[in-house]
């Protein structure tokens, strides 16, 4: 597989993703994005705690959620748990967030 071949692929992929995701945002209420993972879900628990050595970090659970990555071969699960010291965005969209360009 040539550079170009797998660049076509990435794309496609991509393009499938973004198609999916326009498909299932009106079924969320919540957008949580971690510095690895952007969900959609509507159910999230967020949580600030502190390590020992006085770090703090966030837990954040989600139910029936739904992840963009491109890479996984189903992308709606159960449970998510995410633990990260790094910043984490909740956002509750609203319903005129669900108005999307289509197709045509």
């Amino acid at each position: 597989m040539s550079a170009e071949d797998l660049e076509k692929y990435e794309t496609e992929m991509e393009l499938q993703l973004y198609r999916e995701y326009r498909d299932v945002l009106g079924l969320f209420s919540y957008v949580v994005e971690t510095e690895r993972r952007f969900y959609l879900t509507n159910s999230v628990d967020l949580q600030v705690r502190g390590a020992d050595t006085g770090d703090v970090f966030f837990e954040v659970t989600m139910q029936d959620a739904w992840v963009w990555d491109m890479y996984r071969p189903a992308r709606f699960v159960k449970n998510v748990r995410v633990v990260t010291f790094k910043d984490v965005n909740v956002e509750e969209l609203a319903k005129s967030d669900f108005e999307l360009p289509s197709d045509e």
